[in-house]
C-alpha cells in the first residue's frame, strides 16, 4: 500500500502528468457547463415570454466554452517549468485573448439589445448595418485601448499622432465621412425608418431597405434599387408616406359638366367610393369616404374624392378601381364630364 501511494504522490509530482490532468478538469467543466446553458439555462430561457434571453445565450454559450478551454491552456502551460522564462509572455497572450472574446460577446449582445430596442420601438424589420457596424468599432476600440495600457504603452502620444493622422485622412475622405456622419444623423433623428414608404426631392420613391455608412438603399415599386448617398439624402426634402401611421387618404381630382345636379353628383359618387371601400383590398372598409367641391373650372366644377387606404402603395389599385367604377356609375346615371370648351367671339 505504501508502493502505491508513494507512486500516486510521484505521477502526481509529474508536471506532464499535471499538464494533462489540468488540460482534461478544464474539457470536463466545459462539457458540464455546455451541457447546463444548453439543457437547463436554455429551458428556462424557452419559458419567458421574450426571446432575447434565448439570442443572448446562444451568443455567449461558443465563447464561454472557448474561454473555458483557453484558461485550461494558461493553467497548463503555466504547470510545465521549462516553459517557466515564458510565464509573462503567456500571460500576455491569454489577456490578450480573453479581451478579444470579451469584446465579441459584448459587441455582440449590445447588436442584438439596441436591433431589438429599434425594432420595438419603430417596428423595424432589422437593424440599420451602419447602427451595428459603429456598436462594434466602439467596443473593439476599448479593447484595444485596454491591451495598450495592460502592456503600458503611452496612450497621449498616440493619440497625438491619431489626431495629425486623422486630420489628414479626414481631409482626403471629406465626402466620405460627410456620408458617414449623415448616416449617423438619419438613424439618430429618424426622419426616416428601415421599411417605410418615402418620396425623395427629385421624383425617387420606394421603401427604404437599409441605412448603411455611406447611402441608403430605396427600393422601388418595379423592384429596382436607388442608391442614395447620405449626405444628399439629410439635405433632401423626404415626404415619408409611413409616417406618423401606414394609414392614408387616397385622393381623385375629378370634375363635372355645370349643367350637373350637384346633391345628385354627391350621392351617386359617395356610394360608388363606399363599394370600394368595403369591397377592394388595402381599402379601410370602416371608413366614410366624402367630396369636397372646390373650383369652377373652365369646362366642369371640380372636386375631390377623399377615400383611405391601409398602406401607402395600396393607393394606386384603390384609386385604379375606383375611377373605372366611377366612369362607369357616370355613364349610366347620364353625369357629364365635359370636355375643355373654348368660346370665341369675333368682333366687327
Amino acid at each position: 500500500m505504501v508502493a502505491i501511494g508513494i507512486g500516486i504522490e510521484s505521477l502526481i509530482q509529474n508536471e506532464y502528468f499535471l499538464f494533462v490532468l489540468i488540460l482534461a478538469i478544464f474539457a470536463i467543466l466545459t462539457k458540464i457547463v455546455h451541457f447546463i446553458l444548453v439543457k437547463y439555462v436554455r429551458g428556462i430561457a424557452a419559458r419567458t415570454k421574450s426571446d432575447i434571453d434565448d439570442i443572448i445565450l446562444k451568443i455567449i454559450t461558443k465563447p464561454l466554452c472557448i474561454f473555458i478551454i483557453f484558461a485550461g491552456f494558461y493553467f497548463a502551460l503555466k504547470s510545465l517549468s521549462f516553459l517557466a522564462p515564458y510565464s509573462a509572455k503567456i500571460a500576455d497572450i491569454f489577456f490578450v485573448g480573453a479581451v478579444l472574446l470579451l469584446a465579441l460577446i459584448i459587441s455582440r449582445i449590445l447588436g442584438v439589445l439596441i436591433s431589438r430596442w429599434l425594432k420595438v420601438q419603430k417596428k423595424y424589420e432589422k437593424m440599420p448595418k451602419l447602427m451595428g457596424n459603429v456598436v462594434a468599432v466602439v467596443i473593439y476600440l476599448m479593447a484595444f485601448l485596454m491591451v495598450l495600457d495592460y502592456f503600458n504603452v503611452e496612450i497621449k502620444p498616440l493619440f497625438a499622432a491619431f489626431g495629425l493622422g486623422g486630420l489628414v485622412v479626414a481631409l482626403a475622405l471629406q465626402n466620405t465621412l460627410s456620408n458617414l456622419f449623415a448616416g449617423l444623423h438619419i438613424i439618430s433623428d429618424q426622419p426616416i425608418n428601415v421599411g417605410d414608404y418615402i418620396q425623395i426631392e427629385g421624383g425617387t420613391s420606394g421603401f427604404v431597405e437599409d441605412i448603411g455608412w455611406r447611402s441608403t438603399r430605396v427600393r422601388t415599386l418595379p423592384n429596382t434599387l436607388v442608391i442614395v448617398p447620405n449626405s444628399k439624402l439629410a439635405e433632401s426634402v423626404i415626404v415619408n408616406n409611413s409616417l406618423p401611421v401606414l394609414e392614408m387618404a387616397a385622393v381623385v381630382q375629378c370634375g363635372v359638366a355645370y349643367g350637373s345636379d350637384l346633391e345628385k353628383v354627391e350621392r351617386v359618387t359617395i356610394d360608388v367610393a363606399k363599394k370600394i371601400q368595403e369591397t377592394v383590398p388595402g381599402a379601410i372598409k370602416t371608413f366614410e369616404p366624402f367630396i369636397r367641391y372646390h373650383t369652377f373650372g373652365d369646362s366642369n366644377i371640380n372636386f375631390s374624392i377623399i377615400l383611405r387606404v391601409e398602406e401607402p402603395v395600396a393607393k394606386y389599385v384603390v384609386m385604379h378601381e375606383f375611377i373605372k367604377a366611377l366612369k362607369g356609375r357616370y355613364d349610366k346615371e347620364g353625369i357629364e364630364i365635359s370636355w375643355p370648351v373654348r368660346k370665341i367671339y369675333y368682333g366687327k
